[in-house]
């Protein structure tokens, strides 16, 4: 079909006012369900994960799905790109009409951080590829390397957690000591608190080899010697099971609570993990 003929540009007005419609009635359901329907804006997930490097990755096909976020044109699409407004009107309809053509219409450019992508130029032609019932599109991939895992699901709002756990690996570098480790907290305010846990083992790694202990050793031992082994507790008994949405790491961080309580309790004397999750479970009922 020829883009610029009579017909192709009154169909790709018809596919503009239905996406519109899509787009609105998105919107409102979003609204009246208090979730948020907004793509991510990439400068802020940048600034968040603490990301510098780069490395280019040529030309790809990109799943639709997997694209979620923008670099300077977040506030004009909805998360699946839909047009929240009508001034994309006219370039919209006219990539319509060119993806119906011969040639349909070039690749975009992206960024990939995680398993995410963000648009760099061609987030009309996302939006009408998805529109258009496509699963896939080409594009020029950059990638930002980075330990934080970023998935197609995050949400604005998840971005905290994401900058909570990225200053916890510079600060431990236990993606680099531990490769595959993954520490998660649904509560970023606690990751101070596993870095006062691996402080002070530290301390008592010192005292006990009575030298001084480096802070690459120490995250090992903690990761190894303290955390680890909690953590097969909780797979063990299933602890996880009984606390939707949140981690391995949250209840990591609340059985040690839970095991200095009990210490206190009992006059100082050191608990086993085992009793800690015993005692947890059974104080849960």
């Amino acid at each position: 079909m020829d883009p610029d003929s009579n017909v192709a540009i009154a169909e790709a007005a018809r596919h503009f006012q239905k996406a519109r419609m899509q787009a609105f009635w998105q919107e409102v359901w979003a609204l009246l369900r208090g979730k948020s329907i907004d793509l991510l804006g990439f400068e802020e997930v940048k600034h968040r994960l603490r990301l510098r490097d780069e490395r280019y990755l040529g030309l790809r096909d990109v799943e639709l799905d997997k694209i979620v976020g923008s670099v300077g044109r977040y506030k004009d699409f909805t998360r699946t790109f839909l047009p929240r407004t009508n001034a994309v009107r006219s370039r919209w309809q006219r990539l319509d009409a060119m993806a119906r053509g011969p040639e349909g219409f070039p690749p975009i450019e992206v960024y990939k951080i995680g398993d995410a992508y963000f648009v760099i130029d061609g987030n009309h032609r996302v939006s009408v590829a998805r529109a258009l019932g496509a699963k896939t599109i080409e594009a020029y991939v950059t990638e930002l390397p980075t330990p934080v895992p970023l998935e197609p699901d995050t949400k604005p709002d998840d971005l905290l957690i994401k900058e909570g756990y990225a200053d916890f690996l510079r600060e431990t570098h236990l993606d680099q000591i531990r490769s595959g480790s993954q520490v998660i907290l649904t509560e970023p305010a606690r990751y101070r608190h596993l870095i006062e846990h691996i402080s002070v083992h530290r301390y008592f790694m010192g005292l006990e080899q009575k030298r001084d202990i480096s802070s690459e050793e120490a995250v090992a031992s903690w990761y190894d010697n303290v955390y680890m082994p909690m953590i097969e507790l909780i797979r063990k008994y299933d602890v996880l099971s009984q606390f939707p949405g949140r981690t391995e790491a949250d209840l990591y961080a609340w059985l040690i609570k839970h095991q200095e309580a009990l210490r206190l309790h009992l006059g100082g004397e050191a608990v086993a993990p085992e009793e800690v999750v015993e005692d947890f479970l059974n104080k849960l009922g």
